[in-house]
């Protein structure tokens, strides 16, 4: 966000007042009623998705399966945001350097986040070109073409759900000084740098996890294969079908619990109040936070095994009725006021293509990942490196690979 405070997204709003306006705004259309609303959308992604990953089984080319999971990702953000891909899994390449550039402002954003007077220093001396200008001069115009969709009468026969921006022009018609055409842009925008790279990262994560304990990926291959004989997944599966399935439930939480996306403090500024948490006192205007990483590998919560992968854990804790329990110590997607409001978007998404993906491939990592631990980078986000391998395809009616 820029160093004027009034100019602040809803992401990084510091005031909690105005904050709760702003979320208020957009809430509805992030709700899991709304967004399954959407399937149409993800489902011309994951189609996309495993062609891609058909044709590359038949070449037995290497692959890094992060790079075009955030492809899908990307992609399907464009299409629910804006109506249009960008375009990400035709060929599999970022022209116009978009990944790099949202990592490069995740890496400023985590040292100027520690050393917060070097914003105002350096924020005005950030480039104006490369990919990061490119989402935004992508996201005004996006904007701008809608506009000029909807005041074309013939737009009304549209087929499908509104995207999200065609929504926000609509409330914006209704009550201007509520939805203004910054609060458009900057959600539009805040849409694209944080629900590509975080979906990317979750999806790795439980990719990875299910190769490095092959039990575990034959087991949820062998729900989705019942599930599939007895008539109970559709093809594409539906999101209503996913949450069905234990398993697979179990593997996403898991995924989630051992990799989140972010490596850092969730933050809070302690009230003038002050605060007294654990036992120890924290004055006013202190900042405090608990780390993701850190909260899922408590023992106390989690078992013995608590920095091991073992998705079981979810079904032990739903049966023995410490599941809502636990939830108060599951950080993935932050907690309370600032949950992430992109997290039943990120749900939909992972919920979908981990099934298409499992029973249609199996996967051999590369050498370096399947023989080590895979490598990470933490900038905010925390983003695998190495996260390499084959695709292999599975033959129609046999749980054996080809």
């Amino acid at each position: 966000m820029p160093p004027d405070p009034n100019k602040a997204s809803l992401f990084a709003d510091l005031n909690p007042h105005r904050h709760g306006v702003q979320r208020r705004k957009f809430a509805s259309a992030y709700s899991m009623s709304s967004l399954v609303g959407y399937e149409p959308f993800v489902d011309n992604c994951s189609s996309l998705f495993i062609l891609r990953f058909q044709e590359i089984a038949q070449t037995g080319q290497n692959v890094n399966f992060g790079h075009w999971f955030q492809c899908y990702a990307f992609d399907v953000i464009g299409e629910i945001t804006f109506g249009r891909r960008f375009g990400f899994l035709d060929m599999g390449v970022d022209e116009e350097g978009v990944f790099g550039a949202i990592d490069s402002r995740g890496s400023y954003s985590t040292y100027v986040g520690i050393f917060p007077k070097l914003h105002n220093i350096l924020f005005p001396l950030l480039p104006s070109t490369g990919g990061h200008a490119y989402v935004g001069r992508y996201t005004k115009s996006q904007i701008a073409s809608r506009e000029a969709l909807l005041r074309d009468p013939k737009s009304q026969d549209r087929d499908g759900p509104p995207d999200f921006v065609s929504k926000f022009l609509a409330l914006r018609a209704e009550e201007p000084e509520k939805m203004t055409t910054n609060d458009i842009f900057t959600i539009c925008q805040s849409n694209i740098g944080a629900g590509s790279d975080t979906t990317a990262i979750t999806l790795s994560s439980v990719l990875y996890h299910l190769l490095k304990h092959p039990a575990t990926y034959k087991r949820l291959q062998d729900e989705i294969d019942a599930g599939v004989a007895a008539g109970a997944i559709s093809d594409p599966i539906t999101f209503k079908e996913a949450t069905e399935l234990p398993y697979l439930q179990a593997v996403i939480k898991e995924g989630l619990r051992l990799h989140s996306a972010t490596g850092l403090p969730l933050a809070r500024v302690v009230p003038p109040s002050g605060v007294t948490l654990a036992g120890q006192k924290f004055p006013a205007g202190s900042t405090v936070g608990i780390n993701a990483w850190v909260a899922h590998r408590n023992t106390s919560v989690y078992g013995a095994d608590a920095d091991t992968w073992r998705p079981e854990r979810w079904l032990e804790m739903k049966e023995h009725g410490h599941g809502a329990e636990v939830e108060r110590y599951f950080f993935a997607f932050g907690m309370g006021s600032r949950t992430c409001i992109g997290k039943n978007l990120s749900l939909l998404e992972v919920g979908k293509l981990i099934p298409e993906v499992v029973r249609r491939f199996e996967f051999v990592l590369d050498d370096e990942v399947k023989d080590k631990e895979w490598r990470s980078v933490s900038r905010w986000f925390v983003k695998p490196e190495n996260f390499c391998g084959r695709v292999v395809e599975r033959r129609k009616g046999s749980t054996e690979s080809t």
